[in-house]
């Protein structure tokens, strides 16, 4: 998987949510956030699946709701941060951080109620494969986010450290297509890249970010967004 190297490193995972949501990351954080809540509904004693968890942001954030939840990654040092994060709100004890590969999910067909991954997508060498076991395991809900190929996003793409795989509406349809999946609804936002917002600074990332909303409710929203979440069902 593209990244896997770059995920591991100590620093990185020691660095990753300060670099990357602080600022006007802040405001990444928040709609990322709101994205899952919205696809899962209310989570209060659902069984679910984060794959790709990293340091936990939305797996804190799910037993913090009520979920019975297992954070997946392959990093042991992302898994490391999220681990410390659970213990500090206090969450430690519902839910389950481990290690293991997504293209091997390493649980019984249809043992969640919902499974869902975001930012991963965009570092998978075989998403058909990801996608498929992700469905296999979920009787329910399955939730994703990709970036887009023709978007702003494509304009950095090629110098980020770790790569970055970009999708079109019609590479996402067939890949749900191919796992038995059948799309529930599909969102899309942020008509400047996550980059752009992360150099910024909180006070002056808030009307840049009123201004993205507004061009992205207009009726070329959809085709200028970078990012794209996807929200399916078994």
């Amino acid at each position: 998987m593209k990244g896997q190297e770059w995920y591991q490193a100590d620093e990185v995972a020691a660095e990753y949510e300060d670099k990357r949501f602080s600022g006007g990351g802040r405001l990444i954080d928040r709609r990322e956030k709101q994205a899952v809540l919205d696809a899962l509904g209310p989570l209060d004693g659902k069984r679910v699946l984060e794959v790709a968890c990293g340091t936990g942001r939305f797996t804190v954030l799910c037993a913090q709701r009520g979920a019975d939840i297992t954070g997946m990654d392959i990093s042991a040092a992302m898994l490391r941060e999220g681990r410390a994060k659970a213990r500090q709100v206090g969450v430690d004890d519902h839910l389950e951080f481990m290690r293991g590969d997504a293209a091997r999910l390493p649980f019984p067909d249809d043992y969640f109620d919902a499974v869902f991954a975001m930012r991963f997508f965009h570092l998978a060498d075989t998403p058909a494969k990801f996608l498929s076991e992700m469905a296999r395991v979920s009787k329910g809900d399955v939730f994703f986010d990709t970036f887009n190929r023709y978007s702003t996003r494509s304009l950095y793409n090629s110098l980020l450290p770790m790569g970055s795989r970009l999708y079109s509406t019609s590479e996402v349809r067939d890949l749900l297509g191919g796992a038995g999946l059948t799309l529930r609804s599909d969102a899309h936002d942020f008509v400047l890249p996550y980059g752009f917002y992360r150099k910024l600074p909180g006070w002056l990332a808030d009307p840049i970010r009123d201004a993205d909303v507004a061009v992205g409710d207009t009726p070329f929203g959809d085709r200028l967004a970078s990012v794209s979440y996807w929200h399916a069902h078994v």
